[in-house]
């Protein structure tokens, strides 16, 4: 079934998995204006029912590949009815705009809506995970209005910001490592810096510190694994207790797990990952 044309999905490959399928999409984005790429773990449950789907945004460096092959995922996916989606981690493409380095441009999206040039026209990542990519699953796939987010690293931070941000879309929050309070790490300064300009006042749209602080909900938990001894926070790139701090500020509850001996890697994503699909199963599939 590889490249077979589905609409405005190009199904890319597809592999049996625990009863049911990872399937490789492409697309034509008009948020990104460029073709972008999406991974999808159809639960088996999916043959005869709606399910949940659980969205996943990737780190820094990342394609629509490291999660689906790396965490583990797709064994709990299926026993609770699960369908996991993976986006890509930033439009790509001779046409889109990219420069030097690791932590900005192609693989490093930060999951915003970019207003600065030349970036503006294609790094449109929050206005793609939150319209255009659920209007796609929804069309195409056997699915619930039930929806939950999560991701690592700089995917935990688009998690935070788009639960926090639309609370009738995502029922359900989890991050692993997730870059907690952009305005104030490295990271977060040049990329909100260069995507969305000087004036910082834009800049706390995209801080998941700063959005709680309006966008408390009692009734939604929010779980967090970092890892003792990520190197990236030892760096002060991460700031889990800043979260944490306006958390409890405003009331918003929030587990938040120090894991000794666990890095900044799938080592550690894969540990954890059973807790967090079943965190996010108890929401959307009760």
């Amino acid at each position: 079934m590889a490249n077979e044309q589905t609409g405005t999905l190009t199904l890319m490959s597809q592999h049996g998995c625990f009863g049911g399928n990872v399937n490789i999409y492409s697309h034509p984005s008009e948020q990104c204006q460029c073709n972008m790429t999406f991974a999808v773990y159809i639960p088996p449950q999916a043959i005869t029912q709606t399910v949940p789907v659980l969205y996943y945004l990737a780190g820094l460096t990342c394609t629509e590949q490291n999660f689906i092959t790396k965490a583990g995922a797709q064994r709990y996916a299926a026993q609770h009815g699960l369908m996991l989606v993976a986006p890509d981690t930033s439009p790509r493409g001779d046409d889109v705009p990219d420069e030097e380095g690791w932590d900005f441009g192609s693989g490093a999206g930060f999951y915003v809506d970019a207003t600065e040039a030349p970036w503006a026209s294609n790094y449109r990542m929050y206005s793609y995970i939150t319209e255009e990519l659920p209007a796609l699953i929804q069309t195409h796939f056997s699915v619930s209005d039930k929806q939950g987010i999560f991701g690592h690293s700089m995917g935990g931070h688009g998690a935070l910001v788009c639960g926090l941000r639309n609370p009738a879309k995502y029922q359900s929050i989890s991050a692993l490592a997730p870059i907690a309070n952009p305005m104030q790490c490295a990271w977060g300064q040049k990329a909100l810096g260069k995507y969305l300009g000087a004036d910082q006042t834009s800049w706390a749209a995209y801080d998941a510190s700063e959005l709680v602080k309006q966008h408390a909900q009692s009734d939604r938990h929010i779980l967090i694994d970092q890892g003792l001894a990520d190197p990236f926070l030892e760096q002060q790139q991460l700031k889990p207790e800043a979260f944490k701090a306006a958390c409890e500020a405003v009331g918003q509850p929030l587990t938040l797990r120090m894991q000794t001996g666990y890095d900044h890697g799938y080592y550690f994503i894969s540990t954890f990952m059973e807790d967090h699909i079943k965190h996010h199963a108890e929401v959307l599939c009760g």
